[in-house]
């Protein structure tokens, strides 16, 4: 991540006594939501606007090919509140995410979807948690509607999976809408690997940890864009959408994977050398005896299988290895719309810019 790209205007700590409103901002990575968005600005308005603190809404555009930038520009207008990034290209849900965390000025962010699935009438009390002494407040789902019941089995599975070889607790039933103090997300911006694990690293960075309970609603509009199956050697070459994000949170925050598949080349190979030492033994001395040619094929297939398999979970780590190194951008950002320089207040004002992260 390039930090001379990063918007350098950001709060600081205020003295005790002063008087300046706290400032939230809240992150919405989007693709294709024309549907959604007029009653996705109501609803966040109509969340944000009694509660004590000044606001901004960053949309971060995930190359729309509807009008959904159209409508946000028109909003935009409107209100000085909102404000929106569009990338150079589709990079990706969490990529854009850390573009709109960079561009925040809030001395807190709150990103989350656009499909309206996590209400935005939860925020207020993400804010409270904050005010109270939070540096991460965590949304935990009680009940998922519209979802079907083999990706509800799914998503429970993988959240076991990713939990059982993770170094550090994480939250299961977590998604994609937190409340994260801004020291915790200058923190995560100052982090260079590529593909980060958001979820994971909410929790990896400390902090006093909280969450809210909720009931995930349907979609409000639209198609979703994370399907399980549908472009799955895609998505899990460049981890993207569920497959990738499984991948992600396996290997993210653990080594365990390597050392399993270690482990278990060491038991399956003294193994063989047992099976093949009694087949020896019941050629000598027994009538029925597998033939030799038998157990050298089972012996070699065996030994091949477990090479694929233990090469493959390496290859997945040498792959986070190789993007890291090559030091690209996680993002570029083509255009902005509400952003400049930092004026009077500690506010932003004058021309927009572009950058990469």
């Amino acid at each position: 991540m390039n930090d001379s790209a990063v918007p350098a205007s950001r709060p600081t700590a205020q003295p005790s006594g002063t008087n300046r409103r706290s400032c939230v901002s809240v992150v919405l990575s989007f693709r294709n939501e024309e549907e959604v968005v007029p009653e996705l600005l109501r609803r966040l308005t109509a969340a944000l606007t009694p509660l004590e603190v000044d606001y901004e809404l960053i949309f971060v555009n995930d190359a729309s090919t509807d009008q959904s930038l159209s409508l946000l520009t028109e909003a935009a207008q409107r209100d000085a509140r909102v404000k929106v990034l569009t990338t150079s290209r589709r990079f990706g849900n969490t990529e854009c995410t850390l573009a709109g965390m960079a561009y925040a000025q809030g001395d807190a962010i709150v990103y989350m979807d656009t499909d309206l699935q996590d209400p935005p009438e939860v925020i207020p009390q993400l804010i409270e948690r904050w005010r109270r002494g939070a540096g991460v407040v965590h949304t935990v789902r009680a009940s998922r509607e519209g979802e079907s019941a083999a990706k509800l089995l799914l998503t429970r599975i993988a959240y076991k999976l990713i939990g059982c070889v993770s170094d550090i607790p994480l939250m299961t039933e977590a998604g994609d809408f937190k409340l994260l103090s801004r020291v915790a997300v200058d923190q995560i911006l100052r982090l260079r690997e590529s593909n980060p694990y958001l979820r994971g690293l909410a929790c990896w960075v400390g902090f006093q940890q909280e969450h809210v309970v909720y009931h995930r609603e349907k979609r409000a509009g639209g198609k979703g864009h994370f399907p399980i199956f549908r472009n799955f050697l895609r998505d899990l070459q460049g981890l993207r959408g569920p497959a990738g994000t499984l991948v992600q949170g396996l290997t993210s925050f653990s080594l365990l994977p390597l050392v399993f598949f270690l482990l278990l080349g060491f038991a399956l190979c003294a193994g063989s050398l047992i099976a093949l030492l009694t087949a020896a033994a019941a050629m000598l001395f027994a009538s029925a005896a597998p033939t030799s040619a038998a157990i050298l094929i089972i012996a070699v297939s065996l030994l091949a299988g477990i090479q694929l398999v233990a090469l493959g979970t390496v290859g997945l780590y040498v792959g986070r290895i190789y993007n890291d190194v090559r030091g690209r951008p996680r993002y570029i950002v083509a255009e902005t719309i509400g952003f400049g320089e930092i004026g009077d207040g500690g506010r932003l004002k004058g021309t927009d810019r572009k950058g990469g992260g």
